[in-house]
């Protein structure tokens, strides 16, 4: 009998009936919004949503309570108003739609994709449809946002709680799904300025309110979203997509108390002793006599939300306050975790981060504290310090020390050693760097190549190469004959600037001329050459590994042939003490005699 695609014959008359009900549901619904009529049957209809286990009949049920939402929304009833009747009715209808939101950010976590995908897109839409009778019912002048509903969307996308459908625990411990952290990331949260500016003071709130320790992977699910952001506007002409379309709309200028106000100190009209004020990330201290004068840190005009949403100032000022009431959180975790998420958050501080905060200075203590963790975190926490010394003119003396601290007896062994030839390179490529301080770092990556892999050696020769043509007050290091015995290089010495490696020389390369591998033998003859070649392309030794070694001998193509024997020997190791005796079995074996002592 063959396998039945059809649920069972009960099981499928159930169905029937509850599609059935839900579109008779939908049906009465729409006609008693149209009609005024009693709108009962939409506890019904959520109760059938939250009911069905299967994912088909729960996506129907979904769709008809958003359709029925959006004709209640369009026609008015949730604008404030009317009666002590209208307002019970309004206060039901609010529950029952606070309801329904819950129900749509647990299926985010659903293990049905297609539930998730949709859930997304409604919870946007209800977005765009509350906003819009938001505006409609303000008797400001100015469009609004929804945030009390966005709020449910990044509690659903950070905090995570299980879908209705599963049989998880009440507890918010698992991560956002791929699939909606993409979908929200390419499709609203990195193309739209209002979802972007929202998103990250909402985030900013959630880290305030919710241990990470309580929500394990909260970092995790905010870290994942950040790091995906592309595209910051850089000017004020960027910020012209909006997913709330009233938003669109050009606000009105601003009202400055002073003449010589700058854009630094923009703002918005709010409870001074509010904690969750974004704003005073890009106050100045030029503002001292204001402070005094008032008692609290004065600002020179306001700013309203929608005025802030295109303001660039507004967008730099939120997202320096979520990095910076993110990257404290990662010291309270475990330190395997922290070091994970530490090293994502560095891999995108130079070039994702920094460029976009107000003042990049303020990220230099954490920075700094990552330096001493070592291996990875560490020279990523080096490359974000350069970062800063290079185009924000921070000031830290002793770089260059922490950095020849990383020389130590592993860094040649290590996986990320291409990474750490790649930023040295880049670290020590100014011109006006002093000579002692360059020679320290090719001394002490020379000593370190007498017991590294070939693939590390590989690196070091061309990387001490460029350094010694881009400075060639070293080149008294290729042969140098001072006449001591003893090699002057102190290398104990963690200063850079005190070890006497520019008296000592370089035979630690001179002696990798006779290495067994001929590509290590062949790079280390270059400094008995004339340096005739501007500089290596580092790009193309940091990929060297044993099997690329490997591969480039197996496929060297042989110019002469070995010397080989012709004719293969039947007594190659004879048993007996005649050599060409053909009894195997007699005699005594002459290998195992070879081992034999005394």
């Amino acid at each position: 009998m063959p396998v039945r695609s059809l649920p069972p014959p009960t099981k499928r008359r159930k169905t029937t009936v509850e599609s059935t009900s839900v579109k008779s549901l939908e049906a009465q619904l729409t006609s008693a919004v149209t009609e005024n009529g009693s709108l009962n049957p939409l506890a019904d209809l959520l109760m059938l949503a939250y009911a069905s286990s299967d994912a088909r009949e729960m996506s129907k049920a979904v769709y008809s309570v958003y359709r029925v939402f959006v004709l209640i929304i369009s026609r008015g009833m949730l604008v404030h108003g009317g009666d002590d009747a209208a307002k019970l009715v309004r206060k039901w209808i609010w529950e029952k739609l606070d309801s329904y939101v819950e129900l749509l950010v647990g299926l985010l976590q659903d293990e049905e994709p297609a539930l998730r995908k949709s859930s997304l897109e409604i919870l946007f839409s209800l977005l765009k449809h509350l906003s819009t009778s938001l505006t409609k019912s303000s008797s400001a002048t100015q469009p609004q946002f929804h945030l009390a509903h966005f709020k449910h969307i990044v509690h659903g996308l950070l905090l995570c709680p299980p879908s209705p459908r599963s049989n998880v625990s009440s507890k918010h411990n698992s991560k956002t799904m791929l699939d909606v952290r993409e979908n929200f990331v390419e499709a609203w949260f990195g193309v739209y300025d209002d979802i972007r500016w929202c998103f990250l003071r909402e985030a900013t709130t959630v880290l305030s309110k919710y241990s990470s320790i309580e929500y394990p992977h909260l970092l995790d699910n905010l870290l994942s979203i950040m790091e995906k952001l592309s595209t910051f506007p850089t000017d004020p002409s960027e910020l012209n997509s909006w997913w709330v379309e009233e938003l669109g709309a050009k606000p009105q200028k601003h009202k400055s108390t002073k003449g010589d106000a700058e854009e630094g100190d923009v703002a918005e009209s709010v409870d001074e002793n509010d904690e969750d004020d974004w704003r005073k990330f890009f106050d100045e201290d030029s503002n001292t006599k204001d402070t005094k004068k008032h008692g609290v840190k004065a600002r020179a005009y306001t700013l309203t939300f929608h005025q802030s949403l295109y303001s660039l100032q507004a967008h730099r000022a939120v997202f320096t306050q979520t990095w910076l009431n993110f990257l404290p959180h990662l010291s309270t975790i475990s330190t395997s975790s922290k070091r994970a998420l530490t090293t994502r958050a560095l891999n995108i501080m130079h070039r994702g981060v920094l460029p976009h905060l107000t003042r990049p200075v303020l990220v230099m203590d954490w920075i700094s504290a990552c330096v001493d963790l070592g291996e990875t975190v560490g020279l990523l926490a080096l490359n974000a310090l350069f970062t800063l010394m290079q185009e924000y003119n921070l000031d830290y003396p002793s770089f260059f020390t922490r950095l020849y601290a990383f020389l130590h007896r592993d860094v040649l062994h290590l996986k990320h050693r291409a990474r750490f030839f790649r930023l040295t390179e880049l670290f020590l490529s100014s011109t006006h760097l002093p000579a002692t301080l360059l020679a320290s770092f090719v001394k002490r990556l020379s000593r370190l190549s007498l017991n590294a892999p070939p693939a590390a050696i590989i690196m070091v020769i061309p990387f001490t190469y460029n350094i010694l043509k881009r400075h060639p007050a070293l080149m008294v290091m290729i042969h140098n004959n001072s006449g001591t015995d003893a090699d002057p290089f102190i290398a104990n010495e963690p200063n850079p600037n005190s070890t006497h490696a520019l008296d000592s020389s370089l035979w630690e390369l001179h002696s990798h001329v006779h290495h067994y591998d001929s590509a290590v033998s062949t790079m280390a003859r270059i400094f008995s050459e004339a340096f005739t070649k501007p500089s290596y392309s580092m790009e193309d030794f940091l990929d060297h590994t044993y099997g690329t070694l490997i591969e480039t001998e197996v496929r060297r193509k042989i110019k002469k042939e070995p010397a080989l024997a012709m004719e293969l020997r039947k007594d190659l190791f004879p048993m007996g003490d005649t050599a060409n005796t053909d009894d195997c079995s007699a005699g005594r074996d002459a290998v195992n005699q070879l081992w034999v002592f005394g």
